[in-house]
């Protein structure tokens, strides 16, 4: 991905990191271990964000 990057493309990428966590151990322990992982959680090399249709949606507003 380029360096430069538009300021909205900035902000999901941001928030698509902080999504990107596992589940905090007090949640854990409240839960009585029912609750131990983020089934939202991927990995970088094999589940991928699909920055192109992102893009498109941002630059498709800016016309």
């Amino acid at each position: 991905m380029s360096r430069i990057k538009s300021n909205a493309l900035k902000m999901w990428l941001a928030k698509k990191t902080r999504s990107n966590r596992g589940v905090p151990t007090f949640v854990v322990a409240k839960t009585k271990m029912k609750v131990r992982t983020n089934r939202k959680k991927r990995t970088w090399r094999t589940d991928k964000l699909g920055t192109r249709r992102m893009k498109k949606k941002i630059f498709k507003g800016c016309d």
